[in-house]
Formats: structure tokens, C-alpha cells, sequence
């Protein structure tokens, strides 16, 4: 990580000049290769030097030297080692937080649903986690209660690799229950947040971690849900970011959005674990190469 680099991309986090949000700071960064040129155009060098009228320069270095000491990595979006797949979504993080290891080059799949899961939705989780444990596939999830604790708990039991995205900083957790769950999830994998450290949740700090999960993943699966559940949104947003969608029975069954969503295309309708899984092994099998998968399986599943 270049250090400099580092420092002046948090300024800009921090100043947001133009009223710029942290995804647009994030493709402007990237488009100039430098958080340095962006920050000369945004507040050009006075007579003196560098322009750090406000003190934000500043204070990132020191939060560099105070993160220093803590067990996890920061990433920003110049780094070699920043996941390629984020930065082909529009919602692009300027910044990520691991702890853990986060690898580029392999294939992940996020499992999600309700907080308020039934205890069937909780069991399909749990085995649609072990077939992708099977398969060499990580699971991704939020570390949330219902079913994204299903399927964690699953993946670490079958030995598989877990990738917690979480909606709040990483030294905290959310909900508290799932403090030892989060933790071996790091251990086991990974843990990301695109939050400071300290961030406590939000509501809006969510639909931005299911961005990121959909961006990080091959393909979104969504076990259960309800009509405004935080799912929705990630399977949306996949859409969006032209991955695949995979929709249970369940909550096809349960929700408008789910009916409607499946007029589109890459979102495909699984009536068993099994034909799920069928799902999977055709996506992942043909991933490679593939933006535009609204064509890649059109008779695999009978919408």
C-alpha cells in the first residue's frame, strides 16, 4: 500500500469536496490512477505547499499510524491487491477493512435472507452453505442473525471458507450475539467492512454492504425474506451489477418483489436445494468471460 496514496484518499473520505459521495471520490481516484491528483484539483497547493486548510491531511496520517497497530489491513481502491470484481460496480468502496484473508481469485457466492428466519429457512441456508463448501466455493454473508448466522455456522462446520461483509466498522459487531461468530469468520476467512473502524450501525450502512457482497460474489442467493428486507435490496442491486440471481421457492412464495423480479433477466427460480445447487454449478462452470448472463441459462429453470 502507498502510504501517501492512502492518506490523502481518507482526507477526501473525510473533506467530500464538491459534496462528492465516497463511491464517486472512489471512480475518480481510480480514473486518475492518484488520490493526489484529485485532491491538487479539489484544493490546488497554496504558496506553501500542500493545501490542508482544514487539518484533513493531517488527521488521516494519524489514523494511519493509529491503525497500525490494530489486526486488520486497510485496502484502498489503488491497491493491486483491492478485489477486481468491486470495481466493476457503480457503488465502488474507495476503502475496505480486512481481517483475515480476502483473496481475488476465488469464487464466492453470497447466501442471504431475513433476520427473522423459520427454522426451515434457517436448514436450507445451513445446506445451501455445505454444497458450496463442497464445491470449493466461499460463502458470502453479513453476519447477521437469521440466515446469514445459519449459513456462517454452516460453512464453518463443513470447513469451508466463510466472508463475513459487514454494515457497521470492523472492530465492532452486529448484532453483539454474533461476536464469537464474527471472530471465526475471520479466522476461517475473511471479515470486510467499508466503514471506519469504529462506525456503529446505520441505516443506510447496510444497502451499502449488500452492494458490496453482490459485487464481491458470483452470484446472489436469497434463501428467505419478507416484503422490506434488507435481500431485496442485495438482489436488486445485482441485477444492477449484472450477476446472477438466485431465488428460493420460498420467497418467491412470500413476496411481490420476488415475483417480479424474475420478469428479469439473470435471475433464476430454485424449487429444491438440489436444482439450486444445479444452478450454481452451471453459473460458476461458465463464470468466466461472461458480463451478460441473461442468456447463459435459459433452460435450466422454468420461471
Amino acid at each position: 500500500m502507498n502510504e501517501a496514496e492512502a492518506a490523502v484518499l481518507i482526507a477526501l473520505l473525510h473533506a467530500r469536496p464538491r459534496k462528492m459521495s465516497w463511491s464517486a471520490i472512489a471512480s475518480e481516484v481510480a480514473l486518475r490512477g492518484s488520490a493526489t491528483a484529485l485532491w491538487d484539483e479539489c484544493f490546488p497547493p497554496t504558496l506553501e505547499g500542500v493545501n490542508d486548510l482544514d487539518g484533513h491531511l493531517a488527521r488521516a496520517w494519524e489514523s494511519l499510524e493509529a491503525w497500525r497497530s490494530e489486526d486488520f489491513r486497510l485496502l484502498t481502491v489503488l491497491d493491486r491487491k483491492y478485489p477486481s470484481r468491486l470495481r466493476e460496480i457503480h457503488q465502488v468502496p474507495p476503502i475496505l477493512f480486512v481481517r483475515g484473508q480476502l483473496r481475488d481469485d476465488e469464487v464466492a457466492v453470497s447466501v442471504v435472507g431475513s433476520r427473522r428466519a423459520s427454522d426451515r429457512g434457517r436448514a436450507v441456508a445451513a445446506r445451501i452453505a455445505e454444497g458450496l463448501v463442497d464445491r470449493g466455493i466461499a460463502v458470502l454473508s453479513g453476519l447477521a442473525e437469521g440466515i446469514d448466522a445459519a449459513a456462517h455456522t454452516a460453512t464453518l462446520k463443513a470447513g469451508g471458507r466463510p466472508i463475513g461483509v459487514i454494515g457497521t466498522g470492523i472492530n465492532r459487531s452486529y448484532p453483539a450475539s454474533n461476536r464469537a461468530l464474527q471472530a471465526e469468520v475471520a479466522k476461517c476467512g475473511a471479515v470486510v467492512s467499508q466503514f471506519w473502524p469504529g462506525a456503529p450501525p446505520q441505516k443506510h450502512s447496510f444497502p451499502m454492504r449488500n452492494a458490496t457482497m453482490s459485487g464481491l460474489g458470483r452470484a446472489s442467493v436469497v434463501v428467505e425474506a419478507g416484503e422490506h428486507s434488507g435481500a431485496r435490496i442485495q438482489a436488486r442491486l445485482a441485477v444492477e451489477h449484472g450477476r446472477p440471481v438466485i431465488l428460493t421457492d420460498m420467497v418467491v412464495g412470500a413476496t411481490t418483489w420476488a415475483r417480479d423480479l424474475l420478469a428479469r433477466p439473470g435471475v433464476y427460480l430454485a424449487n429444491s436445494t438440489a436444482e439450486l445447487m444445479d444452478l450454481v454449478d452451471q453459473l460458476t462452470r461458465t463464470a468466466a468471460g461472461i458480463d451478460d448472463w441473461s442468456n447463459v441459462l435459459p433452460d435450466l429453470v422454468d420461471h
